[in-house]
């Protein structure tokens, strides 16, 4: 009976280390599923499928994703932008999300939103 509690001190040690390895398997943010989660949710609807935006539902039009200088701004940044899709901006009419999509799709969709900026930029350069 001595060792039982040895055995689980060991047992609790080693499941702590598990606990706070990183996960190998983390998700990587992938535009290509965001962009179907774009399309299926609707999203075209305000923002466009080009990202322009421009639509108002109330108050200000939804931004322009396409311009670089505007998505390179700190004031957009994934915080940001994961903020207004997982808590939604009522007085925008944007709604949440946080019930309909995991944080991984969130992600995705943040990872689509990025290429908008990206396209336009590579455009203007040729």
């Amino acid at each position: 009976m001595r060792w039982i509690a040895p055995a689980l001190m060991v047992l609790a040690a080693a499941a702590l280390t598990a606990a706070a390895a990183p996960d190998e398997e983390a998700h990587k943010p992938d535009a290509a599923a965001g962009k179907k989660l774009f399309i299926a949710k609707g999203c075209v609807a305000c923002h466009q499928a080009d990202g322009r935006g421009g639509i108002r539902l109330s108050g200000n039009p939804t931004p322009d994703w396409r311009n670089p200088v505007r998505m390179a701004d700190s004031t957009y940044d994934d915080a940001y932008l994961r903020d207004c899709i997982t808590n939604g901006k009522p007085k925008s009419g944007m709604v949440s999300w946080k019930k309909q999509l995991e944080p991984h799709q969130i992600d995705d969709l943040i990872a689509y939103i990025r290429t908008f900026s990206r396209t336009a930029e590579a455009k203007k350069k040729k």
